[in-house]
């Protein structure tokens, strides 16, 4: 017998909406068809009025576990996913230790055997860790990072010889690189200068990381991967600047996409007096006038998926008369979901289109297509179900998460998931976690298969010249 049937619902993928039922078998959709037309099954739920999306995906949470586990662990962020509907979400390296070693990697995964939802590993990508990746690539992380510029755990930047052989390493696999692309020593230079000149309010943080920052180190890493093969992802992109760079190397055929986050679509360098140091993130928030090419870039494919960059600390941490001792980030796994439909509801945005950059394309960039980002018999059944209507207003204290602060607080939402299951499970129901949970997420390791890699210019890479002698 089947085991559940959803009964009622609209769903809703990315080019479609239909009012059909959903069965699921063994955690999988096993037939969609008109109500009432599925037959019997163990367990029928009525999610009348509701629309039946695919669980977004976040390709950027940082779960600060192991070793920062006062701000966040695997299973405070993987209940806050399950609040927003988030039912799959990959993990930074920049934990303590970093994720930079085959040992520190199975720490790592010990860490998320608390997952209450579906998850991916990175690994680092550092100037001190090229050696390991051949073994992090055999023992299954998911994706790579890569530090270009300083963030939260102060993680030496690579320097470019060692990022491009880094790429020729991971471009035979396959895997995509995800990239902070600011360039490091700019913003080493300028923040220095700023520090010694006493220049310690909010706004300095944008004078530090000027665009120039992200345009330079995107365009830098595009062409590394041009010429290696290798699939690159642009991560928390925050300015009109680095657009270009971006869409050109999409032109010429280079394997890169990119992300951005809510911070940089309804926040602006106008939000800093009235936010102080809670709305630090790396890279900055910036001008109305980046965040409306976003938003177009977006629109236009040219941005291809949205994530959060989720990075909790505690309010004490975030809080500070000085930029520069102020940490970087803040929770944002449980309100993109919400804070996204809501623009959804204005008429900014289709659903339809939300699925593409919350799950569909996050599926296909990174190997996990068919099985996720879709509603469609044979797929996991990874589904939000949605009140359109339902308004809420977004409260720190309320956050599942440990960082009980947010840049949007008070801030009034209009759509919410108030279902989310994972394999055919409920983690959260009617706006309850689901207790017991713990441990249901499993690795995606398993489902994801890449594309076929299509490394370039292998025979002058360092491998092949230092294998053969050539390079004496």
């Amino acid at each position: 017998m089947t085991d559940m049937i959803l009964t009622g619902g609209t769903v809703v993928n990315e080019t479609a909406r239909d009012i059909a039922d959903v069965a699921i078998t063994g955690g999988r959709i096993s037939a969609i068809g008109a109500p009432g037309t599925l037959g019997d099954a163990a367990d029928v739920i009525d999610v009348s009025g509701l629309h039946l999306i695919p669980g977004a995906i976040d390709m950027h949470v940082h779960f600060r576990e192991p070793g920062y586990t006062h701000k966040e662990d695997w299973e405070t962020g993987t209940r806050a996913a399950a609040m927003g509907g988030v039912t799959t979400v990959f993990e930074m390296p920049n934990t303590h230790p970093p994720t930079r070693s085959v040992s520190e990697f199975r720490q790592k995964q010990d860490c998320a055997k608390k997952a209450c939802v579906d998850f991916g590993i990175y690994g680092l990508l550092a100037e001190d860790n090229i050696d390991e990746l051949p073994e992090l690539i055999e023992a299954g992380v998911n994706a790579f990072k890569c530090f270009m510029g300083n963030t939260f755990g102060n993680l030496p930047s690579p320097s470019t010889g060692a990022m491009l052989e880094g790429f020729e390493i991971i471009a035979g696999s396959g895997l995509r690189i995800s990239l902070h692309a600011e360039t490091a020593s700019i913003m080493a230079w300028r923040q220095a200068k700023l520090e010694a000149a006493g220049l310690n309010a909010p706004l300095y943080h944008i004078t530090a990381r000027p665009e120039v920052v992200a345009i330079e180190a995107v365009a830098r890493a595009a062409i590394l991967a041009e010429w290696t093969g290798a699939r690159v992802h642009v991560l928390h992109i925050s300015s009109a600047g680095e657009l270009r760079p971006l869409a050109e190397a999409k032109a010429r055929g280079v394997e890169i996409t990119g992300e951005t986050c809510p911070c940089y679509l309804f926040l602006n360098s106008g939000d800093y007096d009235r936010l102080g140091s809670v709305i630090r993130v790396n890279p900055p928030v910036r001008e109305a006038r980046d965040s409306a090419a976003i938003w177009d870039a977006l629109q236009s494919g040219v941005v291809d998926m949205i994530a959060t960059d989720h990075a909790p600390h505690t309010p004490e941490e975030k809080t500070n008369d000085i930029i520069w001792n102020a940490d970087c980030g803040f929770p944002g796994v449980e309100t993109q979901m919400p804070l996204m439909l809501t623009e959804v509801a204005a008429g900014r945005m289709t659903l339809e289109h939300y699925v593409r950059i919350s799950s569909a394309n996050p599926a296909r960039s990174f190997g996990m297509w068919p099985h996720k980002g879709r509603i469609a018999v044979g797929a996991l059944a990874d589904i939000a179900a949605v009140d359109m209507a339902r308004e809420e207003v977004i409260a720190a204290e309320r956050l599942h998460s440990r960082g009980k602060i947010t840049p949007f607080e008070g801030r009034k939402t209009v759509g919410a998931p108030v279902h989310t299951l994972v394999r055919g499970a409920f983690v959260q129901r009617d706006r309850q976690m689901v207790e017991g949970m713990a441990g249901h997420g499993t690795q995606v390791t398993d489902i994801q298969a890449m594309p076929a890699p299509n490394p370039r210019n292998m025979d002058q890479s360092l491998a092949h010249l230092l294998g053969t002698g050539a390079a004496t």
